[in-house]
C-alpha cells in the first residue's frame, strides 16, 4: 500500500453527507495518507465547511476560496471573512480561483478581476494558490504573468491543457495536478502534459465528487479513487507506481506544508 495524497477534492459537497466517515476509511485503506479539501462553492459556506472538516480529522487538510463561477456573486464582505479564514490552523491554500469560459457562469471581466485578487490575497496569507483553469489559458497565463504569484506557489487544478500551456505554467514556477480526466480515452493532450512534466512539479486529485477516473467513470467520484489516476501518471512516464506515489506525495507535502499527527510510511 504506497502513500498517496488527493490534493485537491470537495469532502464538503452534500454527495457526501451521508456517508463521509465511511468515504474516509475507504481512503485510508487504500493508502491515502492526506486529502485536501477544497472549499470553494458560490458564498462562505464551503469554505468554512471544508476549514471545519480539516480540523475534525487528522488526514484532512483545506483550502479556501470562491469558485470562478461564482465570481459575479462575491459581496464586500466576502474578503475579510476569507482573510481570517487563511489564517486559521490546517488552511494549507487558497482557492480555487481561476478562469472559466466553457460555462461564463460569471462574466469573464469579473473572473479576471477575483482571481487577480485572489492571488494577492493568497501572496499575503503566504499560501500557494489553487488555479482552475478551463477555455482560458491564454488570459490565466497572462494574468500570473502580471502576478503576484504568491512565494508560497501554486497548482493548476484538474490540469486541462497542451504541453505548451504546462511550459508556461512550469516556467512560472507553478504545479500541475492531474484528474481522473487523465484516463479518459480521448485525453491524450493531458497524458502528453504529464510525461513532460518534472517529477517534482505533478500531483494527482479527484476534484471529488466530479471525475470519476476509469474504470469508475459516471459514479460518484470519491478520494480513494485517486489510485487509478496515480497509475496512468505513472504509465505515461514509464516509471513504476511506486516512484510515481513517492514524488506526487513529497510534491504535495511540500507544496502545501502538510503536516501529519502520525509520519508517512
Amino acid at each position: 500500500m504506497l502513500p498517496v495524497v488527493d490534493s485537491h477534492c470537495h469532502l464538503d459537497f452534500e454527495d457526501f453527507h451521508e456517508d463521509l466517515p465511511a468515504v474516509l476509511e475507504r481512503a485510508r485503506a487504500a493508502g491515502i495518507v492526506a486529502m485536501v479539501c477544497v472549499g470553494s462553492g458560490g458564498d462562505l459556506g464551503t469554505a468554512e465547511r471544508a476549514a471545519a472538516l480539516a480540523t475534525q480529522e487528522p488526514d484532512v487538510f483545506a483550502a479556501v476560496g470562491i469558485h470562478p463561477h461564482d465570481a459575479g456573486k462575491i459581496q464586500p464582505d466576502f474578503w475579510p471573512a476569507l482573510e481570517k479564514l487563511a489564517r486559521t490552523p490546517r488552511v494549507v491554500g487558497i482557492g480555487e480561483t481561476g478562469l472559466d469560459y466553457f460555462y461564463d457562469h460569471s462574466p469573464r471581466q469579473v473572473q479576471r478581476e477575483v482571481f487577480t485578487r485572489f492571488l494577492v490575497l493568497a501572496t499575503s496569507a503566504n499560501l500557494p494558490v489553487f488555479c482552475h483553469v478551463r477555455d482560458a489559458h491564454d488570459d490565466a497565463i497572462e494574468i500570473l504573468r502580471a502576478g503576484p504569484i504568491p512565494a508560497a506557489g501554486g497548482v493548476l487544478h484538474c490540469f486541462s491543457g497542451t504541453v505548451e500551456h504546462a511550459r508556461s505554467y512550469l516556467d512560472l514556477g507553478l504545479h500541475l495536478s492531474f484528474s481522473g480526466v487523465i484516463t479518459f480515452k480521448k485525453a491524450e493532450e493531458l497524458r502528453e502534459a504529464a510525461a513532460f512534466a518534472p517529477a517534482d512539479r505533478i500531483m494527482v486529485e479527484t476534484d471529488s465528487p466530479y471525475l470519476a477516473p476509469v474504470p469508475h467513470r459516471g459514479r460518484r467520484n470519491e478520494p480513494a479513487f485517486v489510485l487509478q489516476t496515480l497509475e496512468t501518471v505513472a504509465q505515461v512516464r514509464g516509471i513504476p507506481l511506486d516512484q510515481a506515489a513517492e514524488a506526487t506525495t513529497a510534491n504535495a507535502f511540500r507544496l502545501f506544508n502538510l503536516k501529519l499527527a502520525q509520519p508517512v510510511g
